[in-house]
């Protein structure tokens, strides 16, 4: 049984965000029928949890050879025990979890956090036109990769609990609760306030840099 293919790149924006969606409430039948041999399932559970599994190596800033390595072995893993899995339709809180067991063997063995660049959110295309629209384009692209930048730079200087956090909260199709706190070690019931905090800590360094600027 294959894994399917790697995104382009582990850290691609694209890949990341606009991976495969799958119905949580479907998982449960695809893997019973994953399990009977039904290829098109093991396909669909990989486009639709790959996601998940990516925003856990995200979270743990592997760098990109690391993270392949750990999403080939997650879902080898997953293969391997397909058919032993008591809950199919917690599938994505049993890959939340090995995925997050990988990243810290993997971190453990090199016995240090290997950080990694942060992903290109902006890809800057304009289309030809007057010169004058084409000056207003480049500086709106201009503004808005700045934007991009200071957001991404205060993000970076929000505590390693905060970035894990949102990380993984940024996945699409957005994770369940079960599957952040499966990934990350986190209670449940603290997931909800937890993130409020750590969005008002950016909004804060945000408004800050703003008034410093």
């Amino acid at each position: 049984m294959r894994t399917g293919t790697l995104p382009s790149t582990a850290y691609d924006d694209r890949p990341y965000t606009r991976g495969g969606t799958v119905d949580r409430a479907d998982v449960g039948v695809l893997v019973q029928s994953a399990v009977d041999g039904d290829a098109a399932a093991w396909k669909a559970l990989v486009e639709g949890l790959s996601p998940l599994v990516w925003s856990v190596v995200r979270a743990h800033r592997l760098s990109d050879a690391d993270g392949h390595e750990v999403y080939q072995t997650v879902w080898f893993r997953f293969a391997q025990h397909l058919g032993r899995i008591r809950e199919p339709d917690k599938a994505g809180s049993w890959l939340a979890s090995t995925a997050r067991n990988e990243c810290l063997r993997t971190l453990r063995s090199l016995s240090r956090l290997t950080v990694t660049d942060d992903p290109h959110l902006l890809d800057g295309v304009s289309e030809v036109g007057a010169p004058e629209q084409s000056l207003l384009d480049a500086e709106e692209a201009a503004a808005q990769s700045e934007r991009i930048r200071r957001l991404w730079q205060e993000f970076e200087r929000l505590g390693d609990r905060c970035r894990q956090l949102l990380r993984v909260l940024m996945a699409s199709p957005p994770p369940s609760y079960q599957e952040v706190s499966a990934a990350l070690g986190v209670a449940v019931g603290s997931i909800g306030p937890l993130r409020q905090r750590c969005l008002r800590r950016l909004r804060a360094r945000l408004d800050d840099a703003r008034g410093t600027s």
